[in-house]
């Protein structure tokens, strides 16, 4: 089953069942890596090479590879961290990432997934995360997706790496079941982090106490793979500490019938210029 070759891809009862008690399901070989992921990894190649020819910065880099593709991309933030910024947000916009963020396998997930649901992107929720080693103010700290994205109470989000994720690269951190319990309060600022802004600034209340009561998996995952993770599972960026980026993609469904996000006119959060405070002060412990 891939995103290219099974526009209706069929989940057995037992991914059903596991995504329901556990908050998340991993999909092994989900996307095709020749149709899917190659393309999106060669628009990078190519952005990275555009951002050092506009910098006037030496390219020594060889044709690209999909195995390398991400080559100068060290040397480019070393010159200057700012460079990857630019990278960054240019990746976002490579055509082959659209495509794939727009495939009907994701609609036919979220359907299986999702009793009557009525999927939708959500706007500002999608993009290629880029996490360096030992760069700790853009890392995910434990969160729900709910308070970051908001547009409905009932989303999932479809992660998938561009790189083999190693322990080394940090996995992604799950609570195994945690979206049992409901939305989580939050403090808007992280006293620890003060540079860190908006969806970054979100931290749990009593955040060590809580994660604790969970069991907690890291799973190991190559490109191609697709981890389905629910909007309220808690879950957290690991900590790189290889000696190459880690680069992921990250597309968020919600959905329409959703009554949560029906009250509320389905508003998008700090992405989209909202405040989550506004929206849910009764879950923001200094709002």
């Amino acid at each position: 089953m891939n995103a290219s070759s099974a526009p209706n891809p069929s989940l057995s009862p037992e991914q059903v069942r596991q995504f329901h008690e556990q908050g998340f399901l991993v999909i092994p070989g989900f996307y095709d890596l020749a149709e899917d992921i190659a393309p999106i990894q060669k628009g990078v190649h190519q952005i990275i090479g555009q951002v050092l020819k506009r910098h006037g910065l030496p390219d020594t880099r060889g044709p690209f590879q999909p195995a390398t593709f991400d080559e100068g991309y060290q040397a480019l933030i070393a010159a200057n961290r700012a460079h990857g910024g630019e990278v960054y947000d240019a990746i976002k916009q490579i055509p082959a990432f659209l495509r794939l963020l727009g495939t009907p396998a994701h609609e036919a997930l979220f359907a299986q997934l999702r009793a009557d649901a009525i999927p939708a992107i959500a706007a500002g929720g999608y993009g290629i995360r880029v996490d360096n080693p030992g760069e700790e103010r853009f890392r995910a700290p434990w969160h729900q997706e709910y308070p970051a994205q908001l547009r409905s109470l009932d989303g999932l989000v479809y992660w998938s790496p561009l790189v083999p994720v190693t322990p080394e690269l940090g996995p992604v951190r799950l609570c195994i079941g945690s979206h049992h319990d409901g939305p989580v309060p939050v403090h808007t600022r992280d006293p620890r982090n003060p540079d860190k802004t908006g969806a970054y600034g979100l931290i749990l209340k009593d955040e060590e106490a809580l994660v604790a009561g969970y069991e907690q998996v890291a799973p190991l995952s190559n490109p191609g793979d697709l981890v389905i993770i629910d909007f309220l599972t808690l879950h957290a960026s690991g900590r790189n500490q290889g000696q190459r980026s880690r680069w992921s993609m990250q597309f968020r469904y919600f959905n329409f019938n959703d009554p949560t996000g029906m009250k509320h006119g389905w508003k998008g959060s700090y992405a989209a210029g909202v405040d989550f405070a506004t929206v849910h002060p009764e879950l923001c412990l200094d709002a």
